[in-house]
């Protein structure tokens, strides 16, 4: 059976961060904002003492928040997302309350594109100085005036060993074969799905040619009797309970669950692959933006960053927390893939709405086929 797109998906239970310290000591939600508003202290700059988070699950260091309203006493209420179009299309019908969001490179550009970022204080972001050099001017964000860098991924293929006939070091595995059949995990996200079909296909993840886009989409349709599930931001858990063998997803995820299971592992395919930035950014409407400020600036500290990395197992854009994190993180080749494999990935760019627009329609015709 291959499941559609549910209105929410399902949300991991198997987190240390939610199972240390419960969901709603942390300060965690996993929709809106509903039941946040009540009388609290207010800070010397006249903005309450709270700060509204919209971040990826499983995606934060397990003492941050505390950390930080100890630091400053500012209250963080943490809400989740799935997904990149998830997040635009909350922000897109208003900003319900939200102080940082988390979006990837290429929504950065489209959510300034859309008016829904409002421009960073750099003056109250000293710690950006603690960025490695390479992330400090990108093309998507120059001069950093909207965005800071939290983490930098690469998109692979996280597989249970015992499961394999040897390393599935292709996207044929998930994308084009029914050697697993029924045991595969896809991505849901539209532009992931385009650009890494594209990417098989052996073609650049930008400037996809329209023949090619419905070439990937056929393809998407050719495998789904073969596709367990196109999941949201669940994969990793999905292998680690043996729901799936076989999985598209993110090298932190897999790297977080490898350390569970021994029988887990993740190949970056040898066709070459995805690069992405997450980034936190203050959306247009934050009704705190001082605090907003005063967070991320709290992250980009070396300390804090460290303690972040080594929960969540993302590879850092931040110099000063990666000189302080042990040579099992520094040396790991999941959360830092050799340079031979790292020359065959590539940064997609927003290319425009009528380019997103089309990815959008694709997605929706392969579910609906």
């Amino acid at each position: 059976m291959i499941p559609g797109l549910p209105a929410r998906p399902p949300r991991p239970n198997r987190r240390s961060l939610l199972a240390a310290l419960g969901a709603a000591a942390a300060g965690i939600s996993f929709g809106g904002l509903e039941g946040c508003e009540r009388a609290e202290a207010i800070g010397h700059n006249g903005e309450p003492l709270r700060l509204n988070l919209y971040n990826w699950d499983t995606y934060m260091g397990a003492t941050t928040l505390a950390d930080f309203r100890k630091a400053t006493g500012i209250a963080v209420k943490m809400s989740l997302f799935a997904s990149n179009d998830e997040l635009f299309a909350k922000l897109r019908a208003g900003n319900p309350g939200f102080d940082v969001i988390v979006p990837s490179n290429e929504y950065v550009t489209r959510l300034r594109i859309a008016g829904l970022l409002q421009p960073l204080d750099l003056s109250k972001i000293p710690n950006r100085v603690n960025l490695l050099p390479s992330f400090r001017n990108p093309l998507f964000d120059p001069g950093r005036r909207w965005s800071m860098p939290y983490t930098w991924l690469v998109l692979g293929i996280g597989y249970r060993k015992s499961k394999m006939d040897g390393v599935p070091d292709s996207w044929k595995w998930v994308l084009d074969s029914d050697r697993y059949k029924g045991r595969i995990g896809v991505f849901s996200e539209a532009d992931d799905m385009i650009e890494l079909g594209a990417k098989y296909l052996g073609y650049s993840v930008r400037n996809i040619p329209v023949p090619v886009i419905d070439r990937v989409a056929q393809m998407y349709i050719r495998q789904k009797p073969n596709i367990k599930i196109f999941h949201h931001d669940e994969g990793q858990d999905l292998l680690l309970s043996g729901d799936i063998d076989i999985v598209m997803e993110y090298n932190g995820d897999i790297a977080q669950v490898m350390t569970e299971d021994s029988d887990l592992d993740f190949v970056v395919p040898r066709e070459g692959s995805l690069l992405n930035s997450d980034c936190l950014c203050v959306p247009a409407g934050a009704p705190r933006p001082d605090n907003a400020h005063k967070f991320i600036n709290f992250v980009l500290d070396a300390h804090n960053g460290a303690e972040i990395y080594e929960t969540i197992k993302y590879p850092t854009p931040n110099e000063a927390a990666l000189a302080l994190m042990p040579p099992d993180y520094r040396e790991n080749p999941v959360i830092f893939p050799p340079p031979a494999v790292m020359a065959r990935c590539e940064y997609a760019d927003f290319e425009g709405l009528e380019r997103a627009h089309l990815f959008d329609e694709t997605v929706t015709r392969i579910f609906a086929a």
